[in-house]
């Protein structure tokens, strides 16, 4: 009888630290919760700076320089009287 309590207390012995909710589990959980929060800041920083950024093309409120400068980037479109400088892509 004392070997049969000895191999059931090391098996709710072991599973108690290394079991999914055991107590290595927790510190895992926890490291997880904090890595999860940071990438969640950073989700919450993008949004803002995106919200920040439509609210300025909302009607009434619309930087027509903001557009002309979003429009020129994503089409590669330059006027005929502007000057390009092209820099190397090292210098970005």
């Amino acid at each position: 009888i004392p070997s049969l309590c000895v191999a059931f207390l090391a098996y709710f012995g072991f599973h108690a630290y290394h079991g999914e909710f055991g107590i290595y589990s927790k510190y895992r959980l926890e490291a997880e919760a904090v890595d999860l929060q940071g990438k969640l800041d950073a989700v919450k920083a993008r949004r803002l700076d995106l919200q920040r950024r439509v609210q300025l093309m909302h009607q009434g409120t619309l930087e027509k320089d903001m557009l002309d400068e979003q429009a020129r980037k994503a089409l590669n479109v330059s006027h005929a009287d502007e000057i390009t400088i092209m820099l190397p892509a090292t210098a970005r």
